[in-house]
């Protein structure tokens, strides 16, 4: 999921918000009003969620 969510947050069609408390960071990635993924840091745990299609808002990768 970490390269997919790269690819959400490097989309220029989406945007993205970056919340830090302490030792933990919330990530979230939004397509409009729609939030479609997030991570999030605490200590040495990362943690990614998305939404159920999210790979609908995937770039087409190079090869």
């Amino acid at each position: 999921m970490k390269t997919e969510f790269d690819n959400l947050r490097t989309n220029p069609l989406h945007l993205y918000q970056t919340d830090t408390n302490g030792e933990k960071q919330i990530v979230k990635i939004f397509s409009g009003e729609l939030l479609i993924a997030k991570m999030i840091k605490h200590k040495k745990s990362i943690r990614y969620f998305g939404i159920k299609g999210y790979s609908q808002y995937l770039l087409a990768e190079k090869n």
